[in-house]
């Protein structure tokens, strides 16, 4: 028995944005490009019942709540290529995906400081209802400073601190969703008149840096009660959050030896948390062209890089990196570039240039070309095969253009990998959770769960 027999399929995440313009900047110019249809939920619906065809386990909505920082001097770049403005806030279209699909999961993104933990908490538990449990949520803390300025800051907390604040935002949903009401607490026994037993609901009194709550949580709990927890930092302090917390980890590593050392040292980090290391799975963010010949596959990726939008790859990065590389001639050598930023990019992009310095025209196209995979579906297997023996446990599916990239990938690889073992060829069947982990609830060992019956003593009288 092969390898790749012994061991579970990888999983499958479609990353998209309820937006035009998301990573591959200026596709959706192309006339098989549904993008610019975002406003519609139709559109969604269809992709969501695509996706649930080829056996996807989610459709993995990013977010922002705010512009990235400027670019030649301001903000004018982004409104004119559609680049992550607008922006829809894809958790009201949750419920409509859920209504119109069985199956797949609905991951979305939400940051610490876009909404009281308390107001999120009943939505999600309200969305986990309505979706049967198939409710995920991605916890970001936000890289953005006019995100920050949008909600009132002055500005960004700064790196780790960003944490610390998700640390006690997490604590809050997680007693609200796992301490507040106890099992069997909802009854809705007509004859005896008693729709819930007030001993078994209770309030959570949380006092903390941030946050007053005294609950009781306003919704019962849901399937799932605490959805599926994404996220995706992988700096040092995001790999702390991530082990404390998160049970899929969104990477985007440069190659699978990247990605094992990643895995490998974030693994080694859950014990101390009272977790097992595989309480954790890793999603590998890969873009794939496809051709029937690899001759066919490097013309399609040609023929992608005359689409690309340089511009607007820069300037997505402008905002990332924090550098307005606008207001530098595209010929600078990286090297004359400063910036307190993620210097790591810049280094990245220089190391691949070879017998000359890197320019910022580099970075563009070195981004433009991260984490794809070209070639047939057979050879993008071998590849995924790799990526799988360095420890990951997932794909997060990258799009040129929707639906026409989920589409391919469905038609073409899917059945190659499901042939393979690698791609799983049924739903299992419960919540969200239980398709990735074979349990409803976590587990025990997870922290949220020391708030399992933790506010009794504080509800006696009631």
């Amino acid at each position: 028995m092969s390898s790749s027999t012994q061991r579970s399929p990888l999983h499958f995440s479609a990353f998209v944005m309820n937006t035009t313009s998301h990573i591959l900047q200026g596709l959706w110019r192309t006339d098989e490009s549904e993008q610019i249809n975002f406003n519609s939920v139709d559109h969604w619906i269809r992709l969501a019942q695509e996706l649930e065809r080829g056996r996807f386990d989610f459709i993995f909505f990013a977010d922002v709540v705010g512009l990235y920082g400027d670019y030649d001097g301001g903000y004018r770049k982004y409104v004119e290529s559609g680049l992550q403005i607008p922006s829809n806030d894809p958790s009201v279209i949750a419920s409509a995906i859920a209504h119109s699909t069985s199956d797949i999961g609905i991951a979305i993104t939400s940051s610490v400081l876009q909404e009281h933990p308390f107001n999120f908490a009943r939505r999600i538990s309200t969305l986990d209802h309505a979706t049967n449990g198939r409710i995920a949520w991605n916890i970001v803390t936000s890289g953005l400073a006019n995100a920050a300025r949008n909600f009132g800051y002055d500005g960004l907390e700064e790196h780790d601190e960003r944490y610390v604040w998700a640390d006690e935002y997490t604590d809050v949903v997680y007693k609200l969703w796992e301490g507040s009401w106890d099992d069997g607490a909802l009854l809705q026994d007509k004859k005896a008149g008693l729709h819930a037993d007030p001993a078994k609901v209770h309030k959570i009194f949380h006092e903390g840096k941030r946050y007053r709550v005294e609950g009781p949580h306003l919704v019962a709990p849901s399937p799932q009660r605490t959805p599926v927890l994404f996220q995706a930092g992988s700096s040092g302090a995001g790999r702390e959050f991530a082990a404390r917390n998160a049970e899929a980890q969104f990477i985007i590593s440069p190659g699978p030896d990247a990605a094992k050392l990643l895995v490998d040292d974030t693994r080694a980090r859950l014990p101390q948390y009272g977790r097992d290391p595989h309480d954790l799975k890793f999603f590998q963010g890969l873009h794939f062209v496809i051709g029937s010949t690899e001759e066919e596959a490097r013309r399609k990726e040609a023929e992608l890089e005359e689409n690309i939008d340089l511009d607007g790859m820069i300037a997505h990065l402008s905002g990332a990196i924090g550098v307005d590389f606008g207001s530098h001639p595209i010929d600078t050598p990286l090297g004359e570039i400063e910036t307190d930023g993620v210097r790591s990019v810049l280094d990245w992009a220089r190391e691949s240039v070879h017998g000359r310095e890197a320019t910022i025209e580099d970075l563009g196209r070195v981004q433009g070309r991260n984490s794809r995979v070209v070639g047939t579906p057979e050879q993008i297997a071998d590849e995924l095969q790799r990526w799988r023996d360095a420890g990951v446990d997932g794909i997060n599916v990258v799009n040129a253009t929707i639906p026409g990239s989920y589409v391919e990938f469905i038609d073409h690889v899917v059945p190659v990998l499901q042939e393979r073992g690698l791609a799983q060829k049924e739903y299992a069947s419960g919540t969200a959770r239980a398709k990735l982990f074979g349990s409803d609830r976590l587990p025990d060992r997870h922290p949220a769960a020391r708030y399992r019956g933790a506010f009794a003593e504080l509800s006696a009288g009631v």
